[in-house]
């Protein structure tokens, strides 16, 4: 038997550290490889860190709300193997794996560990997280080095502070079987979901798709490290960190770095809600939110193909503007730990009904802090939607590296002047404000007004879509 210790990986994009938000294991249990063993929140957003090795869990070397750098182990493993294999621990304190976290490839290569697993999963499949009895307390509080009893050399090494093992959280005992269909067990898995511990609405007692969704929605987490409001107290503290630290550095680079300027328009989108009407009662979107962000984010293609330059980006180094002849499209979204923009991939490529599942699912796994890092970056373009807090417009900051932003406000039911001369009269409408920021170094007033233009054009009259 020999002890290995995994330490922290990069997440993704050169992430320098990460926040441990919980441990899904803890000293004793047995996990294999591609087990889940915390839930970790970068700057991006939280990821579910998989076991690199097989074996049973002898030391936690991080509390749950700590900050740790990439490259710190974070867990020890005890994994079965040849002691005449086994390194001889230094004194410094050196641990069993590289010091980049990487493994041998098959080809002799070293590779790179990533999240989405480091092996193949047995057959078997089902995980084994079982408390190893025989576990001893030198085994439970091993820390960066060898436990003493099965180091090779016992040479008398100097004195190290001996680092700390945390116990992690018990899973509730108790689990019962759960009746749901398949499409709505992929959503829970999708979302992060617990079955067994969601309550049943359906029929005969099954679990319906609103029912995961409420668990998700209601299950977003304080955030971390956030200070207990006592009875009269006055402040509360909330440590800047994750999702809130990230957003705050980009909101700041963007507002000084890119000349903004933003535009609005108010547009009657009673054509619009109309049409809405009709698609969302047709057979093929019964499964599927048809919302106006959907029209919204349709229009928002049209006008982008008209005018590139709002899709594009600045390459300071080689002195280009970039333009994309791709739409990685991000649509902001509020969570429990902030705001996050996730992108959806090539959505010039989608049609109405893949746009419109693109955008549930995207909005649903946001709420539920599941978005992987790879949705978190290349975004071209983004949209906000305010409308939903009953904001009427707002003046939006570019998201780092686009050109552009566009803001879609609350739809209201106002007076509005129809006709005109003697055939002029005011009718009660469906309107709303519409508003685009933009970086001015790559996008004109002319080209930035024809984008705000175009999208209000085709939410006023979805007709013209088809010219």
């Amino acid at each position: 038997m020999t002890v290995k210790q995994f330490k922290l990986p990069d997440l993704g994009e050169g992430l320098t550290e990460g926040d441990i938000l919980r441990w899904t294991v803890a000293v004793g249990d047995t996990v294999d490889v591609n087990d889940t063993i915390a839930e970790v929140e970068t700057v991006k957003a939280a990821v579910e860190l998989p076991s690199p090795f097989a074996g049973v869990v002898t030391g936690l070397h991080a509390e749950e709300g700590e900050t740790v750098p990439v490259g710190t182990p974070i867990i020890s493993i005890e994994v079965a193997g040849d002691a005449s294999d086994t390194p001889t621990p230094t004194t410094s304190g050196e641990d069993l794996v590289p010091a980049a976290a990487t493994r041998p490839a098959e080809d002799g290569e070293e590779k790179q560990m990533t999240l989405v697993g480091y092996g193949p999963r047995e057959e078997s499949g089902g995980r084994r997280r079982r408390r190893r009895p025989e576990a001893t307390a030198a085994g439970a509080q091993a820390s960066f080095n060898l436990p003493p009893a099965q180091a090779p050399h016992p040479a008398p090494a100097p004195a190290v502070a001996e680092e700390p093992v945390f116990e992690a959280p018990r899973a509730r005992p108790g689990a019962h079987r759960v009746l749901a269909k398949p499409p709505v067990r992929k959503l829970a898995k999708t979302l992060g979901v617990d079955l067994t511990e969601v309550t049943p609405t359906g029929p005969n007692g099954t679990i319906s798709r609103d029912d995961v969704q409420g668990a998700a929605n209601g299950a977003a987490p304080a955030p971390t490290g956030a200070r207990p409001v006592s009875s009269g107290a006055r402040e509360t503290r909330i440590p800047i960190k994750g999702v809130r630290k990230h957003t705050a550095a980009a909101m700041v680079a963007s507002a000084f770095t890119a000349p903004h300027v933003t535009e609005f328009v108010t547009v009657d989108v009673t054509a619009m809600m109309e049409l809405r009407d009709r698609v969302a009662a047709r057979r093929e979107f019964r499964d599927v939110k048809v919302s106006p962000l959907l029209f919204v984010a349709k229009a928002v293609m049209l006008a982008i193909a008209r005018t590139p330059e709002i899709n594009a980006s600045w390459d300071d180094a080689a002195g280009e503007i970039v333009l994309k002849h791709y739409v990685n499209l991000g649509i902001a979204a509020a969570t429990g730990r902030g705001l996050i923009v996730p992108n959806i991939k090539d959505a010039q490529e989608l049609s109405l009904l893949e746009l419109a599942t693109a955008i549930s699912t995207l909005t649903e796994v946001a709420r539920s802090g599941k978005t992987p890092p790879a949705d978190m970056s290349g975004g071209s373009f983004t949209i906000t939607n305010v409308g939903v807090f009953g904001v009427d417009t707002g003046t939006p900051i570019i998201n780092p590296g686009e050109a552009g932003i566009f803001c879609f406000g609350a739809i209201r039911r106002m007076p509005w002047v129809l006709g005109s001369g003697d055939d002029e009269r005011i009718e009660p409408r469906w309107v709303t404000q519409l508003a685009v920021s933009f970086d001015h170094r790559m996008v004109d007033g002319q080209h930035g007004s024809q984008f705000l233009a175009d999208v209000a054009a085709v939410l006023s009259d979805p007709g013209l879509a088809l010219l």
